[in-house]
């Protein structure tokens, strides 16, 4: 693993256009972001889920940058190789010049890659960002950082109007500049076309099988969450150890094999 190049957004186009399906998975320390590189995880994203998972929020809405900055550092410094992402936490991007501070300062604490959740109302902030040499990740529809202005934890697109705003909003982002998208709780068959229309690599997360790449966060990959989503799956019970969930987790999901039929939406 040491002498294996580190992995690169090129890396990952390039996997998009093999059809190679990759995971990542979240992470918030030094010490399980190395498991999940030695578990050959390519991608470990510092998410804003460590206000759930780890500080005992009930939303990521109380998150800090210094929150972030601390965890992203931490993460940054167990890994030589998996390509690391951090969370612009709630409203640390609600102008583009908040935006480029910030980014900068995840940068700084390690992250090569930034995500904000957001549609088209994002696209100056995106193209500024790409612009100013920050790699950007865009996250479409659940976006927890809204979770009060949708009333809940709700997939979203289901209807075709909703459908076709999450459709614009997604080719808004990449012609802004975006290099990766997260879909977050939509429809299958829209999930599906959104990864075909776009020349990005698309992560999925409660999305169907048809996205680029999988995401979980880690606590619930490992069972060990207080409430399980249902497009999870508990690969600790299966493997036993940490260590074999993650080989378990980062298997299933390049031989297609996760998320299966239950993990998703129509």
């Amino acid at each position: 693993m040491a002498d294996a190049k580190p992995i690169t957004l090129a890396t990952l186009r390039g996997h998009k256009r093999a059809r190679r399906r990759f995971p990542v998975v979240t992470a918030y320390d030094a010490t399980f972001a190395r498991l999940a590189e030695e578990a050959g995880i390519e991608v470990v994203l510092v998410g804003d889920s460590v206000g759930n998972v780890c500080l005992g929020h009930r939303s990521t809405v109380p998150v800090t940058m210094a929150d972030m900055v601390h965890h992203t550092a931490a993460v940054a410094r167990g890994v030589t190789r998996a390509l690391v992402i951090a969370d612009l936490p709630y409203m640390s991007y609600a102008t583009p010049e908040q935006a480029f501070a910030n980014a900068a300062a995840l940068m700084q604490a390690g992250a090569q890659v930034v995500k904000l959740e957001g549609g088209d109302w994002l696209a100056p902030t995106v193209r500024g960002l790409a612009e100013r040499g920050v790699p950007v990740c865009g996250h479409l529809g659940l976006t927890p950082q809204s979770v009060d202005k949708f009333g809940g934890y709700r997939v979203q697109g289901r209807d075709a109007e909703s459908a076709r705003r999450l459709l614009a909003d997604a080719e808004a982002l990449v012609a802004a500049g975006a290099d990766l998208l997260v879909l977050e709780c939509v429809p299958r068959a829209l999930a599906a076309e959104i990864t075909q229309r776009l020349p990005v690599p698309v992560i999925g997360i409660g999305a169907g099988p048809a996205t680029d790449a999988q995401v979980l966060v880690l606590y619930d990959l490992l069972g060990i969450s207080p409430k399980i989503p249902s497009f999870a799956r508990d690969f600790l019970a299966e493997a036993g150890t940490v260590r074999g969930a993650l080989q378990r987790y980062a298997q299933a999901v390049r031989e297609g094999s996760f998320p299966g039929p239950e993990h998703g939406f129509d």
